[in-house]
């Protein structure tokens, strides 16, 4: 059976390249656009639960707009779903990613100015030009220090994470104002310039499996059904939890401890990079 979440199709269409694979009322190419809005669900249907987020600057490929909803593509991971179509726009060519853990954009490039929305660690942006410390961007100014130049990433997915200790604990969540277990990890990969799907059953298939007995490492990834977390070191983890409803640094003994005791799960897999 196809994977809902990475098969571009629904009940109505499909795209063209599934022809002879999916069986559709009709099938289309993709339409692009960009993510507008600081941030976005993806939902499993119109109106529908939240599966996933995507930020500002977001690629998203549609093939299907019904009802003020559009379906498509992230391009980031493959992940399909459904925007408001509300939330996107043409896109803007961006040239840039924002390498702090959150910013503002502002209506000038002051920072007494007021400003206009809050963006997240992730978030792409055409710059258009400097004005002393901020960069213009089609959204607002953003102060230049906090962006990086696409194809400019970090080196470490622990330090990317460790960006985020205290924040927030949300289902489906991929932003410094609320993040799930998958979507650190995806986080913190795609910062080092690293591919990774959304999901931690999807993350799974990451690297190589670590063999048996064999000492974990920094940037290891631990896997129990419907959880990751990723090494700190040999001794510690840090992953996005519901148990503390936060990004916390915990020893994995107590981890693996406690989720057996009160989830009676076990790890399932050790994946190295």
């Amino acid at each position: 059976m196809s994977d809902r979440r990475l098969t571009f199709a629904n009940a109505r269409v499909a795209h063209f390249s599934l022809q002879g694979q999916v069986e559709a009322p009709s099938y289309a190419d993709v339409t692009p656009y960009e993510v507008a809005v600081p941030l976005a669900d993806l939902l499993r249907e119109p109106g529908g639960v939240r599966e996933r987020q995507l930020l500002l600057g977001d690629g998203f490929e549609v093939i299907e707009e019904i009802d003020g909803f559009a379906f498509g593509r992230s391009t980031k991971d493959g992940y399909c779903g459904y925007l408001p179509e509300s939330a996107l726009c043409e896109p803007t060519r961006v040239s840039h990613w924002l390498s702090a853990p959150a910013s503002h954009l502002y209506s000038e490039p002051r920072a007494q100015a007021p400003q206009t929305v809050g963006i997240s660690f992730g978030s792409r942006l055409r710059v258009l030009g400097q004005t002393g410390a901020f960069a213009e961007t089609p959204h607002g100014f953003v102060p230049a220090g906090h962006l990086h130049i696409l194809g400019s990433w970090y080196d470490d997915p622990v330090e990317v994470a460790g960006l985020f200790l205290g924040t927030p604990y949300l289902w489906g969540g991929n932003s410094h104002s609320g993040v799930d277990c998958s979507g650190l990890v995806q986080l913190s990969l795609l910062a080092c310039g690293q591919a990774c799907p959304g999901d931690s059953d999807l993350q799974q298939t990451l690297g190589q499996q670590v063999p048996e007995g064999e000492p974990l490492q920094r940037g290891d990834l631990l896997f129990w059904k419907g959880h990751v977390g990723m090494m700190v070191d040999a001794q510690q983890m840090v992953h996005a939890t519901g148990h503390f409803m936060a990004t916390v640094i915990e020893p994995v003994a107590e981890a693996i401890a406690r989720i057996r005791d009160l989830a009676g799960l076990e790890v399932i897999a050790q994946r190295r990079i």
